[in-house]
């Protein structure tokens, strides 16, 4: 497969949420990866495996799921730094990094992936664009979602 076809698989992700709470209430409300599905429309399961990984199923707007395992690398309240690797139909890494901001709470996703599902690889020159747009309304969402469950408290 040529290098420029690989790099195609990769993609680098970063989202700014500005929230009405306090950091240590959305660092609380991020940890708990099984609650995501409550707040989150496109996290349609989330599975404990064991005390620190879960298996997680995403879908979007287009028809297609994504499973991974989620695995804790990182659990710092303190730093306000949530990391974990991913395996499965991405694998990579997702970091959320929660601190003050704005009257409530900064919290940044950032997420560095590759592509493993073979459906996903081979539309990946076609594909691209829209797992870009379809990536951008998850988000979107899950930052509307997250609000509103910090404001029902």
């Amino acid at each position: 497969m040529p290098a420029r076809t690989r790099r195609l698989h990769r993609y680098r992700f970063r989202s700014e949420w500005l929230l009405d709470a306090q950091p240590a209430v959305v660092y609380a409300v991020l940890e708990r990866l099984d609650a995501y599905p409550r707040w989150w429309p496109q996290v349609r399961e989330a599975a404990s495996i064991d005390e620190h990984s879960a298996t997680v199923r995403v879908r979007s707007l287009l028809p297609y799921a994504l499973t991974v395992v989620v695995s804790e690398r990182v659990h710092d309240p303190g730093a306000g730094v949530l990391e974990t690797e991913l395996s499965g139909d991405m694998a990579g890494w997702a970091r959320w990094t929660v601190r003050p901001g704005s009257g409530g709470t900064r919290a940044v996703f950032e997420q560095q992936v590759e592509v493993s599902k073979p459906l996903l690889r081979r539309l990946v020159l076609l594909g691209r664009p829209l797992f870009l747009a379809n990536h951008r309304l998850m988000m979107r969402a899950g930052r509307r979602g997250l609000a509103a469950w910090l404001a029902r408290g």
